[in-house]
């Protein structure tokens, strides 16, 4: 049985990479892993080819990967997508934001997306691929953002260097790294002040990120970037000197 197991399922992103992947017609199952229930039942009736298998799990709570776990181990399927979605940010000043907001972005963003990576990885065979989703904030220490930046970081370092580590049995590994998306991400990025939306004309639709991302993990690619200007930001953020881009990421999300 071939399945996509997709984090952070019930909007956005997640949605759609569900909806992509069930329209390409070769998967059996997708499972999908979010909060909100009601959500996920109403993708699962949109999905024409493959069934949908609903977990509806906190993943900010470790044991809440004990119910995949137990799926993994009974059914034995080969994950031939493994697409680490969830996730959020706050924008705020460090010390203004609620210690456990940041506690629980570190939570979602790197252990839970480390936990299920690890749990999946046996299950995964030559051709799978994983799609961690990143973010362009990876690239730079972003003043009023620096926990999520921070975090993101970690997804980039630790999905290229377990790309290298698969290689061999023919898994592929991709950060994702999207500027800033039309999703609910600012909705919540936005609550303890700040920017509510991204930097004017760099918006990117969330069907078009999510096309960019299976056409490059398909190749095998470590990264995925969508957009002229993001690419140039990813190219130009190596040169930035730190203090100018604290400057800079201090206008934009002050």
């Amino acid at each position: 049985m071939n399945i996509a197991i997709i984090t952070g399922a019930s909007a956005g992103m997640g949605r759609h990479f569900a909806l992509q992947l069930d329209a390409r017609g070769d998967l059996d199952e997708i499972w999908l892993i979010a909060r909100r229930k009601e959500r996920m039942e109403e993708l699962a009736s949109e999905l024409t080819h493959a069934r949908a298998r609903i977990f509806a799990l906190d993943l900010c709570v470790p044991s809440s990967f004990d119910e995949v776990s137990r799926a993994l181990e009974q059914e034995a399927p080969n994950v031939a997508w493994l697409i680490n979605n969830a996730g959020f940010g706050k924008i705020g000043r460090f010390e203004a934001i609620p210690p456990q907001s940041n506690l629980q972005m570190l939570d979602l963003n790197i252990r839970a997306l480390t936990d299920l990576t690890q749990r999946a990885l046996p299950f995964c065979s030559a051709g799978s691929r994983i799609i961690q989703v990143a973010s362009s904030a990876g690239f730079l220490p972003i003043t009023n953002f620096s926990v999520y930046a921070a975090s993101k970081a970690y997804v980039v370092n630790f999905s290229n260097a377990l790309a290298r580590e698969v290689r061999p049995r023919g898994i592929g590994v991709t950060a994702v790294c999207p500027g800033p998306v039309q999703t609910e991400f600012f909705d919540v990025a936005a609550t303890e002040g700040g920017a509510k939306s991204g930097p004017p004309g760099v918006m990117a639709s969330p069907e078009k990120v999510v096309a960019r991302a299976l056409k490059d993990a398909e190749r095998r690619r470590l990264l995925s970037v969508y957009g002229v200007s993001i690419k140039a930001f990813t190219f130009f953020s190596r040169f930035i000197p730190r203090p100018l881009a604290l400057w800079a990421t201090e206008k934009i999300y002050g």
